[in-house]
């Protein structure tokens, strides 16, 4: 069986395709394909609240490539979500009537609450007896998690992301109520470690030197921010080959992390590697597998 995630970013499209195999009544999930254009929405939608034209054309010919791979890859079932910037856009209703006539595709617009529970359930199995801040960044929105003895206690979803971080559009309440949602449930629940999740860590991690399965330290996250912070974007592009659409949000991206580590007062964090996407195809999983495996997502 293959199953396909299609995930609508405000930075990126993310298109991925996984066999779902069975070892002994554990499910693997095992990535044959992955694909990631930066789209970019949220540049449009958190300066003037539309998609314009040109990117929703753009957007059209990438789903019917899309399209076109989960008919060769012979996908079995698929899901199709959309997070913070097509949640915002005005012409959204618009986009996904287009969508839906050009290539058939019916998006789902989830909101911050859905987004959490779909990324949560890839994140139990990393967790261990520890009390957990789980954050996740996205370019438009940022979840966090309470998880004490593996068991989620809390959840919330702040519309900042790296692209509105970036732009400038944020506020100081916003900042306010992300920090005293922290450091109150961090006092309640005596967090002691953060897990995160998104594009941006996971590169911060890579560029830390950072051991898969081993802890990163808010102060190499630091370093790596401050490295990052003291190089044009150029040299970011160049030097350290990030991707342009990486380059530019990867240090407002790491701000959010490390406001919220200080707020919580945690000192490590583990990066597993896993976001949305493979949330979606647990979530796809299920629908039509309703016995319960372990699920195990691999490269």
């Amino acid at each position: 069986m293959k199953l396909a995630a299609i995930d609508i970013g405000s930075n990126a499209v993310r298109c991925q395709i996984s066999s779902v195999l069975n070892q002994n009544g554990n499910v693997i999930f095992k990535k044959v394909e992955y694909v990631r254009y930066p789209i970019r929405f949220g540049e449009d939608v958190f300066n003037n609240g539309y998609i314009s034209e040109g990117k929703v054309h753009k957007f059209v010919k990438l789903l019917k490539a899309f399209q076109l791979l989960l008919d060769v890859h012979e996908v079995n079932h698929y899901m199709i979500c959309a997070t913070s910037a097509m949640r915002s856009a005005l012409n959204a209703p618009d986009i996904l009537e287009c969508v839906r006539r050009e290539t058939g595709f019916d998006i789902q617009v989830i909101d911050g609450e859905t987004e959490a529970y779909l990324i949560n359930k890839v994140i139990f199995s990393f967790l261990d007896e520890r009390n957990y801040l789980h954050i996740d960044v996205g370019g438009g929105s940022t979840e966090f998690n309470i998880y004490v003895n593996r068991e989620k206690m809390a959840s919330q979803s702040f519309e900042q992301g790296s692209i509105r971080h970036m732009q400038g559009q944020d506020s100081v309440v916003l900042w306010e109520r992300m920090k005293s949602w922290i450091e109150d449930n961090s006092k309640k629940y005596h967090l002691s470690r953060a897990i995160g999740t998104g594009g941006n860590i996971n590169k911060i991690f890579e560029l830390a030197g950072k051991i898969t399965g081993k802890p990163i330290y808010r102060k190499q996250i630091e370093e790596v921010a401050a490295r990052l912070n003291n190089m044009s974007m150029h040299e970011r592009i160049t030097d350290l080959l990030l991707n342009p659409d990486r380059a530019d949000v990867i240090v407002p991206a790491a701000e959010i992390y490390l406001s919220a580590m200080k707020w919580a007062k945690l000192e490590s964090m583990i990066v597993p590697n896993v976001g949305l996407k493979d949330g979606m195809l647990h979530a796809l999983y299920e629908q039509h597998h309703p016995e319960r495996f372990v699920i195990t997502t691999i490269s």
